[in-house]
């Protein structure tokens, strides 16, 4: 029987290294599993995932008493940040930081447009706790405003000493009572103030377009009757709907009467009466709260400003109609085009802003900054307008511009971000947009429908990037800038995302 060679296998084996006369034999199937094996490494995953969904287990152990008073609280800090005019996103960011100083961990904030639930999870043996409160009514007020972030940012500067053990955090009674006298203490200054602020505003927006000094007075004496009326139908308890209709056709009143008795064009009197009572509603809100996430809320701040402009739209159609009842046709120009120079358009941006922050009590550091920064923003969207950039995108552009700017002013100054970005950005808000398209509404000729239309698109479109461009603006200053871990903590878990690995 003849030897067998060395290099010679034996069926269903695979030769591998072989040392001089001793055969190594690989069986087939062992190196399949090793190539699968290898396979498997190169496709297969072993890092944990970035956000384990649905996994968190953790738990507060504070006693039932200090949670039910740390969620009092901080359901009472909410309610009075929404109330002011802060954005959902940058309430649930605050709150968060307000149970972080507490101990409390396992906060968790849901928000709709009208009420903030807290809830405090507990761990398995111990009851979980979940309170609502409802936010009735809406005002911004932000010396109201700051006075609640400054007293938040000195509880946690009293627990960072705690932690430190150079202090005690301050009590939760304590922290309550001096909020609540923050919430009642007066205004900054009185009513008459806020009127003159409206009247200062809509002499800004007529300075946008060219117009004289005459224009300013007449503009200055609708806004400012406008605010009276609004501020004696509130008492009255009226709808808000019905509120807008009469404030709307104010200034399409006096555009008339002027149109009537010879006077100079009426449209630039109401597009400041517009571009006033946009200024007062939640535009920007709502488009802010969309991109962070919080749709629920976006879908119903996006409801009430259609209400509301649909609102203005009534309003001057019913002044319209009236008039041509009467034999008046008023033909207010559809195409009213921005005419002032780069000087005198800026000092009417600066305007605007002033009047802003005057009519939502602003203080004496949030008018200077506010000035400057809008001042600033307008000169940005000229360039960009005479670089060619559509308006959306040159709003977007100045947009961005105030929200770094924005940011950088609450992190040296710590005043409100949100009222530096709201002033800087009024002057750049749709009015003349909203203007156009109601008007050609009001024409009751299907010809020029698909025209209002583009011209409602282009006010939606200017609102996004304005959002946007606020957003992005705020971003790149906080890549810059910086916050500290706690602040981070708290804004990420504010913001609703797509998460891409989960």
């Amino acid at each position: 029987m003849s030897e067998q060679s060395p290099f010679t296998s034996m069926p269903g084996t695979v030769t591998g290294p072989q040392r001089i006369g001793r055969p190594q034999l690989i069986p087939a199937s062992r190196l399949g599993r090793q190539l699968k094996h290898q396979a498997v490494r190169v496709v297969r995953s072993s890092s944990p995932p970035t956000t384990a969904l649905g996994t968190s287990t953790a738990a507060d152990e504070a006693t039932q008493r200090h949670a039910r008073a740390v969620c009092d609280l901080a359901l009472r800090v909410g309610e009075a940040l929404l109330s002011t005019g802060a954005s959902a996103a940058d309430c649930v960011a605050t709150v968060l930081r307000l149970g972080q100083a507490y101990g409390i961990t396992s906060m968790h904030i849901d928000i709709t447009y009208t009420s903030i639930a807290v809830s405090v999870h507990r761990g398995v043996d111990e009851d979980s706790l979940t309170v609502m409160r409802v936010i009735p009514d809406r005002s911004p007020d932000y010396t109201r405003m700051e006075a609640v972030q400054r007293h938040i940012d000195d509880i946690e500067r009293s627990a960072e000493e705690a932690q430190a053990g150079i202090g005690t955090v301050m009590d939760v009674d304590v922290a309550r009572t001096t909020l609540v006298s923050l919430l009642s203490s007066p205004h900054p200054y009185r009513r008459w103030v806020v009127t003159a602020g409206a009247a200062i505003m809509s002499v800004g927006v007529v300075m946008l377009y060219g117009a004289g000094p005459f224009m300013w007075m007449v503009a200055a004496f609708s806004a400012a009757l406008v605010d009276r009326v609004q501020r004696l139908l509130y008492i009255w308890g009226i709808a808000a709907f019905f509120t807008q209709v009469l404030s709307a056709a104010i200034p399409a009143g006096i555009g008339l009467v002027m149109y009537a008795i010879g006077r100079e064009t009426p449209s630039v009197v109401v597009i400041s009466g517009i571009v006033v009572l946009l200024a007062g509603l939640s535009v920007l809100g709502a488009a802010q709260d969309a991109i962070d996430g919080y749709y629920v809320t976006a879908g119903a701040r996006g409801l009430e400003v259609m209400m509301m402009t649909l609102g203005i739209a009534v309003g001057v159609a019913l002044v319209l109609g009236i008039a041509r009842r009467f034999g008046v046709s008023m033909e207010a120009a559809p195409f009213v085009a921005l005419g002032g120079t780069p000087f005198i358009s800026t000092i009417g941006a600066a305007l605007i802003a002033l009047g802003f922050c005057l009519s939502t009590y602003s203080g004496v550091r949030v008018i200077g900054l506010s000035i400057v920064i809008a001042s600033g923003a307008w000169l940005v969207l000229e360039v960009a307008l005479f670089l060619g950039l559509a308006t959306p995108a040159a709003v977007a552009v100045a947009a961005a511009v105030v929200g770094a700017l924005a940011f950088a002013s609450f992190k040296v100054f710590r005043v409100p971000e949100d009222a530096i970005a709201t002033a800087g950005i009024v002057s750049l808000l749709p009015g003349l947009a909203v203007y156009r398209a109601l008007y050609l509404i009001m024409q009751n000729n299907e010809a020029v429908v698909p025209a209002a239309v583009i011209y409602f698109v282009s006010a939606v479109a200017t609102g996004l990037g304005l959002a946007a461009g606020l957003a992005i603006g705020s971003f790149a200053a906080r890549r810059k800038f910086g916050l500290d871990p706690a602040a981070l903590r708290a804004r990420r878990r504010s913001r609703g995302t797509y998460v891409a690995d989960a």
